[in-house]
């Protein structure tokens, strides 16, 4: 999939090169998003994974060396709205969603390991950024376990346990990632401004 999103990007990028008309890049970053996501279907590879790949090379390389200012301020107010409506159709179904969800003992244990497993891999991800050399001036003391805290998961996590083909499986991991959601907003989210400030007010963060 990621192979997949490299050559789709490229090849977008000398597409999106070629012309100077925000109308035709548009529909070419459309193309990228339905046609690409169809194609990996059809190659039995990740379509999600393919079309982030795409999409970041589209949104560095292609942003600096394919698109006037005019072409970028275009494509950003569009897929600006098309990420609206499709966060609000996400919600919508998730919503539905989670009237069918079947709830069970077993469920319950792995969502309560879920939830610390995600954690510390979110842990793990944070840390090895703060080990870098060059990084390690941006990560003053304790600034990893707030990075950890504030990792908060949405629609993307929900989507993607959705988009698993039907089957015993897919229900027991719709379940847990909806556990793991609800925790990451209920808790985390509403808890993360007071754990900043808490940090602030012991001098833990530095501003520059």
């Amino acid at each position: 999939g990621a192979l997949l999103g490299v050559a789709l990007g490229l090849g977008a990028n000398r597409l999106l090169a070629a012309v100077d008309s925000y109308k035709v890049e548009i529909l070419l970053t459309l193309a990228v998003v339905m046609g690409g996501y169809a194609l990996a279907l059809a190659l039995h590879v990740s379509g999600p994974i393919a079309i982030v790949v795409a999409g970041m090379l589209i949104g560095t390389l292609g942003r600096r060396h394919a698109m006037t200012a005019r072409s970028r301020a275009r494509l950003d107010e569009f897929w600006e709205l098309v990420d609206e409506i499709m966060s609000a159709v996400l919600f919508v179904m998730v919503g539905l969603e989670l009237l069918r969800l079947e709830f069970d003992r077993t469920f319950a244990w792995a969502a309560a390991l879920a939830v610390p497993a995600v954690l510390a891999a979110r842990y793990a991800s944070v840390g090895v950024g703060a080990l870098l050399p060059g990084l390690r001036a941006e990560f003053p003391p304790r600034v990893v376990a707030l990075l950890t805290w504030g990792g908060v998961r949405g629609s993307i996590s929900v989507a993607l346990a959705l988009a698993l083909p039907a089957g015993p499986p897919r229900d027991a991991i719709i379940t847990v990632t909806y556990v793991v959601v609800l925790f990451s907003i209920l808790v985390q989210g509403l808890t993360l401004a007071r754990a900043l400030r808490l940090l602030s007010s012991n001098s833990v963060l530095s501003t520059k």
